[in-house]
């Protein structure tokens, strides 16, 4: 498999702490959708969202449609109706439910989906005790890709709820809100520097990667730098009041043509309370735009237009990967684990990279492609990245909302360059 490279006895020694995993990815997922009553699993507020209980069948589905059928001839389908209903976009699978339809699907309902979940884990339990030494070297990395699947599921789990509170006017709240302790003074937006030349990037190595983190590959970079922090709610601020949603030539083509249409004039969420006093939604309600916390829910477009309007740029993936490598920069931030579930302000450090996983995903200015030598894997798994790879942008990093130990340097994340209900988010780069 492509999903990750390990010898036979490697995958055999690590099923024992398998279904260990197996249970904490899964009992996260109900987690994070139990303070949602019924009604708010069902609501599909655009294409983009799915309802959670969608979110939690489908993944539910993955193991089932990919591991369970095809390894245990034992196994009885909960529903054969399913297939058509939580199928996500593997034509390989079949037929599918319409995704701008999910919110539909008034049934079956969360109980039902309680009872689905039950059942496949139930199945998988007793598949990972009894198979064979040589089944489990092949469920192995497709279990793995499982569990790594639904995480990204928890992530989309709090994305799209979060659109959908944030249309009704009662400004609900999903959980209240942890306030961090205050900090020092942030940083100014100062720059580190990196040296040019010849590099590597992309995932080596029998850890697991997604198929899309390689080959790794040599890569020719100029010499650049990096800026220490992510942009603030305040440099934003500053944006907008210099005109910045009313200046095309800031923006690119298809950027400004989006922000006509959309309306566009601050960032998702935001709201003009009075003058120049915005407030945000977030997952912990509604309260004032804190100036110096990063800015969060902004399009590639407006990264975009924010880096020229500042005579900057966006970095390139292969920069943000390279600084990271290159600098004393923590595995771990601010990420779900946290339970603040939204950025928070940069600790003072003139020479430090902050900020670099967690908080938000960072906007690069590298479009979403195929890494030299890279080939899909064969079959209907196959489908999971390779046939995205076009009219998207790369981020890098992790965010808020990001489950802890998901991300690594070499993560590729991809959504459309107008995409805001995602955490995205704004680090300058430039040339030296």
């Amino acid at each position: 498999m492509a999903w990750m490279v390990r010898r036979a006895a490697d995958l055999d020694s690590g099923r024992d702490s398998a279904l260990d995993r197996f249970r904490t990815v899964r009992a996260r997922t109900e987690a994070l959708a139990a303070p949602l009553s019924p009604e708010d699993q069902t609501v599909q507020s655009m294409p983009d969202v799915s309802p959670t209980k969608w979110h939690r069948a489908h993944v539910t589905w993955f193991f089932e449609n990919f591991i369970l059928g095809p390894f245990d001839n034992t196994y009885r389908v909960h529903n054969p109706a399913y297939g058509y209903l939580f199928n996500s976009y593997y034509e390989g699978a079949g037929p599918r439910h319409p995704r701008p339809a999910r919110g539909m699907l008034s049934r079956p309902s969360v109980g039902e989906i309680a009872q689905y979940r039950a059942h496949v884990d139930e199945a998988m339990t007793a598949l990972l005790a009894s198979a064979s030494t040589e089944v489990w070297q092949e469920i192995a990395p497709l279990f793995e890709l499982g569990l790594h699947h639904e995480e990204q599921h928890q992530e989309l789990i709090l994305m799209d709820i979060k659109h959908v509170l944030s249309l009704n006017p009662l400004d609900p709240v999903y959980v209240p809100a942890l306030v961090a302790a205050k900090r020092n003074a942030i940083a100014p937006l100062d720059y580190v520097e990196f040296d040019g030349g010849l590099r590597q990037i992309g995932h080596e190595g029998a850890s697991f990667a997604f198929d899309n983190e390689g080959p790794r590959h040599k890569i020719w970079i100029e010499p650049f730098r990096l800026a220490l922090r992510l942009v603030t709610c305040g440099e934003y601020r500053a944006f907008i009041a210099d005109g910045g949603y009313r200046r095309a030539e800031l923006w690119l083509s298809d950027g400004w043509a989006t922000v006509r249409s959309e309306g566009w004039e601050a960032p998702l969420y935001w709201r003009c309370e009075d003058d120049d006093d915005w407030s945000i939604f977030t997952l912990g309600g509604r309260r004032a735009v804190d100036d110096d916390e990063p800015v969060v829910h902004v399009s590639y477009y407006e990264a975009d237009a924010f880096a020229r309007w500042s005579g900057k740029r966006l970095p390139t993936e292969a920069e943000w990967e390279i600084a990271a490598a290159e600098s004393d920069v923590s595995p771990s931030g601010n990420l779900m684990d946290r339970g603040a579930y939204h950025p928070q302000a940069a600790a003072a450090s003139e020479t430090k990279l902050q900020q670099m996983i967690g908080d938000v995903w960072e906007w690069t200015a590298s479009p979403y492609m195929p890494y030299p030598g890279y080939r899909p894997p064969e079959g209907t798994i196959g489908e999971y990245n390779g046939k995205f790879m076009a009219n998207q942008m790369v981020l890098r990093g992790g965010a808020a909302v990001t489950p802890p130990g998901h991300v690594r340097f070499t993560y590729r994340n991809f959504f459309y360059p107008a995409s805001r209900w995602a955490y995205g988010g704004i680090r300058l780069a430039e040339d030296q």
